[in-house]
């Protein structure tokens, strides 16, 4: 389910949906205003898998948390 693989594409991926909040994530933005953004995206589809791709851009360091803000990390 994180990576695409022979069953599960891309776009179903938890990486595939991790490339559309980084996409949408262009400066610092609260957690609902992310949502209000993607949420008819069908590649995210579920308000859970919302949450898993921001588990795991947040776990990979990619995304921080900071004031109640989401934004991309420094590279």
């Amino acid at each position: 389910m994180i990576l695409p693989s022979k069953h599960i594409s891309e776009e179903q991926s938890l990486l595939g949906v991790g490339a559309v909040l980084l996409y949408c994530l262009e400066q610092p933005q609260t957690v609902t205003s992310l949502w209000d953004k993607v949420r008819d995206d069908p590649s995210v589809g579920t308000y859970e898998r919302f949450v898993l791709a921001l588990d795991l851009l947040h776990i990979t360091g990619v995304i921080n948390l900071s004031q109640g803000m989401i934004q991309r990390e420094a590279s």
